[in-house]
């Protein structure tokens, strides 16, 4: 049974579209967890934009013979089923265990995502039809582009449950958010906590960034020191100085 997405409410996409995801990470190393950022993860295409959305996962393992085939896209457990439960919004996130000589989606796939009205594709793999996952418009973040299928070196297994991308534990309803950097997973237990804090960091660090373009030295700075935390203070409550 597949595990409904969640909504992400307005306010919570709309503030975590304005944190980077290098800021993402910082948070989130303050809260202890340092293994957020999906390696591999890069952008397919220059430009795209910053996404941020529910993880709708999907999962590979290494391809077996008897299941790796050509008949299996047609089969009740596929890429092509699970593309067909992918909510609006959702980010989905593909595990497809590195490998990179076997595209896991191409463009008929990503057309259909697109048409669905999915936000983007994240994976540690790779995908193929290049040219034509470009023209669909999906956002896609991936370790480049092979021509041989799926099934040349990966079986797919299922969708909605815990997976592991890029190094990753990554389950369904995390949030992902996505830019130039790369993918970086928000637990979805803690997301509350992390986007107040990002939004809050982003902040003091657009105004350390002002400081800097005025010309003040970084010791004392970044990170500030009791004078700076208390000139930040006073800026953030409407006194220019």
């Amino acid at each position: 049974m597949s595990i409904a997405t969640a909504p992400l409410d307005a306010r919570t996409r709309n503030d975590l579209t304005g944190v980077s995801t290098a800021t993402l990470t910082t948070v989130l190393l303050k809260k202890g967890l340092r293994n957020v950022w999906l390696r591999g993860a890069r952008p397919l295409a220059p430009g795209q934009p910053r996404l941020v959305g529910r993880a709708f996962t999907l999962r590979f393992v290494p391809a077996r013979e008897d299941l790796a085939t050509p008949a299996s896209w047609a089969s009740p457990v596929s890429t092509r089923a699970a593309i067909e439960d992918m909510p609006p919004g959702c980010i989905a996130v593909v595990g497809a265990m590195g490998v990179t000589d076997a595209g896991i989606f191409g463009d008929i796939l990503c057309a259909r995502m697109r048409k669905r009205g999915v936000a983007g594709l994240v994976t540690d793999g790779v995908v193929r039809d290049v040219a034509g996952v470009l023209g669909t418009g999906l956002p896609v973040w991936c370790q480049g582009t092979a021509a041989p299928p799926s099934v040349a070196g990966l079986t797919f297994v299922g969708w909605q449950e815990p997976i592991g991308c890029g190094g990753v534990a990554v389950f369904p309803n995390d949030v992902i958010v996505v830019d130039q950097d790369g993918a970086v997973l928000i637990p979805a237990g803690l997301l509350d906590d992390v986007v107040a804090a990002a939004v809050e960091q982003e902040r003091l660090e657009n105004w350390i960034m002002s400081r800097v373009e005025e010309g003040a030295a970084l010791p004392g700075l970044y990170p500030p020191n009791a004078e700076n935390q208390e000139r930040y203070r006073r800026w953030t409550q409407g006194d220019p100085q």
